[in-house]
């Protein structure tokens, strides 16, 4: 009989998010979404007259953007934990729909502040009194060539819905509608086959299970080939329309501008992986031999080196664990993991129709949430002390920074998470440094976090710059273009040591964060930038960590890159990533030496 997931009142409250805080009944939602349709409504008597009064106008924006903020986070988590329940699906849609009539609604803000004097402006950006809105100011004038008039910007806001209805569509079909088939595990029982179940039975010790599972996976895709190549077409389609319209030169161009990225960051690090593709393959021989194939296949990759040092651990022994080896962080960032813990931050385990990954979110005024789907292994501990990262990232941005400058930019919003990986990797290590045969297995572990986050986030990195250039070209984005693409790449990373097969082909078909456009790369560039941080704090103790805390801190108060800098990294150096790259090939040395 086929393992069907629990529903999601068939869960355990202890382990599930109390969303309550942020709204305690249905009605405290209507009241507060009342009261942000009120604030969008006040847009219209600013509009024309942002001259007289700028900052009135700056001011009354930001209470319609925080308003929103949090209905926002509560409606998109509670559709996540259900994705099938109905009500929580269409509360998403009515708080997006706010969302974006409040972007249309302020449309002319930017418009009418640009034109204004430019000292004028220059000169409110470095007035203490509207300290709070500095930064947002001096952006505008920093992206002055590419804002529009107001009636454009208006429009261009309007447009923002159908804009990312193709994300939606793919969000519907992968995480409900999706027919995935019934596979059978290790103990020859049928079981619904699950995103989530997926990442366990790729990682089995047994070849049948684990090819079963990768075939069945690719082939639910590949059925559907036409039908997402389509809907990824409409997504670049989507980025051409927006980079035409604010005259940028490519869709990379525009993506970067926004975290005030150089694309030679972008460029640097492809070089730079491409370099190391030679360790990546000579690590995948060694598992190849390990594993006593005479070759090794795609569906390889995942299987466990020593297949009885599995290192399964429940949630608890999971969380307790991160928690000492964050210990290096201080008392008062522990403290913050257990009231995490404690007091309902995270959704832990799957069930029926919750969204597959997982995530961390904030809610402004709150707390931030977690969630998870975890699986008792070590990669969910990995999985906790990454989104944890995030979630005490957002909790120090937000206790130090006023609503304006909160946020923190994409480019490094992924290096606290992979800080806290590489710390766990490097207090798991030194816990088993005499014990061989675990010392193989954390360094396997470590290298793969390379290999999934450095090498696979930059391979999808080049995917997705090849396909929107071929848009931009004027080619169509087709599946048989788009799989023949990805095979490629795949050819490219692991053909040296790799069997290639056709069902790689539909793998790019699953990855949501394609829908999130030039984005996977600050994986691969996080996690350079996590190695050194972490070697740093490991290194140098208290300096290093007070150093670390003022980036965690510093939301979008200064530059990302600068922001890096406060920690002790400096991301225009080519030899960062050089740097982690050579841990890399030093890890794999010392697993080579481990396993004798």
């Amino acid at each position: 009989m086929a393992k069907e997931l629990p529903e999601r009142n068939q869960m355990d409250a202890a382990y599930m998010w109390h969303l309550e805080d942020i709204y305690p009944t249905e009605e405290a939602f209507e009241k507060d979404f009342e009261k942000a349709s009120a604030l969008v409504g006040e847009a219209e008597k600013h509009q024309g007259r942002v001259h007289e009064a700028p900052m009135e106008a700056v001011e009354a924006y930001f209470e319609s953007s925080k308003a929103i903020s949090r209905l926002y986070s509560y409606a998109f988590m509670k559709k996540d934990e259900d994705n099938g329940n109905t009500a929580s699906v269409a509360r998403e849609g009515k708080v997006m729909s706010l969302y974006v009539r409040m972007e249309s609604a302020w449309a002319f803000l930017e418009p009418e502040l640009l034109k204004m004097d430019e000292e004028t402006l220059k000169a409110l950006a470095e007035d203490d009194k509207y300290a709070d809105y500095s930064v947002f100011l001096s952006d505008i004038l920093r992206r002055k060539p590419h804002t529009l008039s107001a009636a454009e910007e208006q429009l261009l806001s309007a447009a923002g819905e159908v804009l990312a209805a193709p994300e939606e569509i793919f969000s519907m079909f992968n995480d409900v509608d999706a027919p995935f088939p019934e596979v059978t595990n290790e103990e020859g029982e049928s079981q619904e086959l699950s995103h989530a179940g997926y990442g366990v039975l790729i990682r089995s010790g047994d070849e049948r299970v684990r090819h079963e599972a990768y075939e069945s996976m690719m082939g639910t895709y590949g059925k559907f080939a036409s039908t997402v190549a389509a809907m990824y077409a409409g997504h670049v389609k989507g980025d051409l329309f927006r980079m035409r319209a604010r005259k940028y030169s490519s869709c990379r161009e525009m993506a970067l501008d926004r975290n005030q990225i150089p694309e030679k960051v972008y460029d640097s690090l492809i070089h730079a992986v491409r370099g190391a593709i030679p360790a990546l393959n000579r690590v995948l021989e060694i598992r190849r031999k390990r594993m006593g194939l005479e070759k090794l296949h795609l569906w390889d990759l995942y299987a466990p080196l020593l297949e009885d040092c599995k290192m399964e651990m429940d949630y608890e022994t999971a969380y307790k664990t991160v928690i000492e080896a964050l210990s290096p962080l201080g008392k008062d960032y522990t403290d913050l993991l257990k009231k995490a813990h404690d007091e309902g931050w995270i959704d832990v385990y799957p069930n029926r129709n919750k969204r597959s990954g997982a995530y961390s979110s904030d809610a402004w005024g709150v707390h931030p949430y977690v969630l998870l789907n975890q699986t008792d292994d070590l990669e969910s501990c990995s999985t906790i002390a990454h989104e944890m990262g995030h979630a005490l990232h957002t909790w120090h941005s937000e206790k130090h920074q006023p609503y304006p400058k909160s946020g923190y930019s994409l480019f490094v919003a992924e290096v606290a998470s992979t800080t806290n990986e590489v710390l766990l990797t490097r207090y798991l290590m030194n816990r088993f440094r005499n014990d061989r045969k675990r010392t193989a297995f954390l360094c396997n572990q470590f290298i793969e976090s390379f290999r999934t986050t450095v090498f696979r986030q930059t391979l999808f990195a080049e995917f997705e710059y090849a396909a929107h250039t071929l848009a931009e070209k004027g080619e169509p984005l087709t599946k048989e273009n788009l799989g023949q693409l990805h095979w490629d790449l795949n050819k490219a990373y692991y053909g040296g040591a790799c069997e290639m097969d056709d069902a790689i082909r539909s793998e790019w078909m699953r990855i949501p964060h394609f829908y999130s456009s030039f984005y996977v790369y600050v994986y691969a560039t996080g996690y350079c930038a996590a190695v050194a941080i972490a070697d740093r704090i490991l290194k140098e103790g208290q300096e290093a960590v007070e150093g670390y805390k003022r980036f965690l801190s510093a939301g979008s108060s200064v530059p990302p890159i600068e922001a890096l800098k406060y920690a002790g990294v400096d991301m225009m150096d080519e030899s960062t990533v050089a740097s982690a790259l050579k841990v890399f090939e030093e890890t794999v040395d010392t697993l080579e030496e481990a396993l004798g």
